[in-house]
This record gives C-alpha cells, sequence and structure tokens, in this order.
C-alpha cells in the first residue's frame, strides 16, 4: 500500500509527537479548531484516513464521535487500537474498507501527501465521497508546493548540497523526492499548489466549499511561535486572528498545509 522509504519513516515512531510542539503544535490546534466548525455535531460516525496514531481521533471520540482509523501502517493501527472510544483497521485510501455512505464525515490527513499521481488522489477523494452520506463531509489536508522552500531557510537545510535539488524539483511538478533517508528529511510526497485540491475533489464529485490556510505564514516564526504558545491568552488570541484570514487566497501558498472541506452531494447538502 505504502512505497518502501514511505512505510520506513512512519514506523521511526515520529508521528507520536510531531504534533506536541511548535509548528506541529500549531498545525494541531489549527487543525482541530477547523474541525470543531466543519464536522457534524455528535453523535457522528467520522472515519479517520491516514488517522496514524490516532492525535484526532482521541480528541474527536472524547466529544462524542464513533472514530474509525484507517491506516496503512501496521504499528499506527496497532496504537490506535488501544485508545478509548477508538476502533482501528489496516486500509488502504484508494480502497476503504467501509461501506457506501457508513460515514458522516471522512479526514484524509495523511493519504494525499503520499499519492504521487493525481489519478490515485482523485481516486482517494472518490472513495471518500462513496463512504460518506449524502451532505456529509471530507476534509483533506495537503502540504504546500513551497514549504520545503521556506523550511529550507527557516531550518538552515542549504547547507546540505542535496537539499537544493529537492527543493527544485518540489517546486517544479511538487514531486518531493529525497536521496537519502539519512539526512532525516520527509520522505517521498506530494506537494500541493494552493488550486489543486479543490480541483482534485471537483473531479471526484464533491462540492468544495473551503480552502483553509493552516499555519499560514506564523509557522516559520521559529522560537517565537513556542513563546506564544506557551501563554494561553496569546495562544487563543493567535487562533482568534488567524480564523479571520484563513480562507485569504494569498495565504494558501504561504502555509505550510492547506485544508480542502468539501460535501457530498445529494437531497442533505442542502438542508
Amino acid at each position: 500500500m505504502l512505497r518502501p522509504e514511505v512505510l520506513d519513516y512512519y514506523q521511526r515512531g515520529g508521528e507520536h509527537h510531531r504534533l506536541t510542539a511548535g509548528a506541529g503544535r500549531l498545525e494541531f490546534l489549527r487543525t482541530w479548531d477547523v474541525l470543531t466548525r466543519v464536522l457534524p455535531a455528535a453523535p457522528s460516525t467520522v472515519l479517520d484516513v491516514g488517522g496514524a496514531t490516532g492525535v484526532y481521533a482521541v480528541p474527536l471520540a472524547a466529544a462524542g464521535c464513533a472514530v474509525r482509523v484507517v491506516d496503512p501502517v501496521p504499528e499506527h493501527v496497532a496504537h490506535a487500537a488501544t485508545l478509548p472510544g477508538v476502533t482501528a483497521v489496516l486500509g488502504d485510501a484508494r480502497a476503504l474498507p467501509a461501506a457506501s455512505g457508513a460515514a458522516d464525515a471522512v479526514l484524509l490527513f495523511g493519504p494525499l501527501y503520499h499519492l504521487l499521481s493525481r489519478t490515485d488522489r482523485v481516486l482517494a477523494w472518490r472513495e471518500a465521497a462513496r463512504v460518506t452520506r449524502p451532505g456529509g463531509v471530507v476534509v483533506g489536508a495537503t502540504i504546500s508546493r513551497f514549504a520545503s522552500f521556506f523550511d529550507g531557510f527557516v531550518n538552515d537545510r542549504f547547507g546540505d548540497a542535496a537539499f537544493r535539488p529537492l527543493v527544485e524539483g518540489a517546486l517544479s511538478d511538487g514531486m518531493h523526492r529525497p536521496s537519502s533517508p539519512d539526512r532525516g528529511w520527509f520522505t517521498s510526497a506530494y506537494f500541493h499548489h494552493p488550486d489543486e485540491p479543490a480541483a482534485e475533489a471537483a473531479e471526484a464529485g464533491l462540492v468544495v466549499q473551503q480552502r483553509l490556510a493552516v499555519e499560514s505564514p506564523l509557522w516559520m516564526v521559529g522560537s517565537r511561535l513556542d513563546e506564544i504558545l506557551a501563554s494561553a491568552e496569546r495562544t487563543a488570541l493567535l487562533l482568534e486572528m488567524l480564523r479571520q484570514v484563513e480562507a485569504e487566497p494569498t495565504l494558501l501558498g504561504a502555509s505550510s498545509h492547506q485544508l480542502t472541506v468539501a460535501v457530498v452531494a445529494g437531497a442533505a447538502a442542502s438542508s
């Protein structure tokens, strides 16, 4: 289901802690803030595709949702299955192990990163639509085409001669192809131009409602971000202000991640 280097990357366990500090924590807080506003009210059934170790499944279950994680990494599935209120199964986003219309919402947080062909990404969107009831919501997360370019300067990666060709490849065609896993860089992935996710979802038959910048350019402020997130008051202000600009098209490419919110067409969608 996964390319060998992608499976190896996730079997190292980085997803357990990636969203707990700095830019990762901002990604989590912003994504969760969006989910609380766009998902159907609990009790609802949520299929968390690419849900890894259950970072979002845990708060969704605590909020009263019936959450099922579908992930291609056995270690992720084993961990997610131990979480309260969460079930988990090994599966592929292109052929989901769920009946048509079984879910009120589907999250594609991860699959769209690692499906390198547009055909496969559209298939993942189409499968999400198939298993979601009419009027239900599908939310897909994608990585910005420009993320590695910005990250290279923020984290001083251009000192490695192999990094510039990696960035230039992504800028050219969206393909992030690291030459070696030993450098600790993100694994093989597709980095979307801001306009692409909505086009892929629409091709799959979904009705796109929102395109939202997750972190905005603030993911690049370094240690200053840790200072902000250490204060509950400043964190609340940050989230409040980011809601005001999250749909601004000119910020989408400067955000490390983008969320595309779509609904499944049907009678319930207009109610």
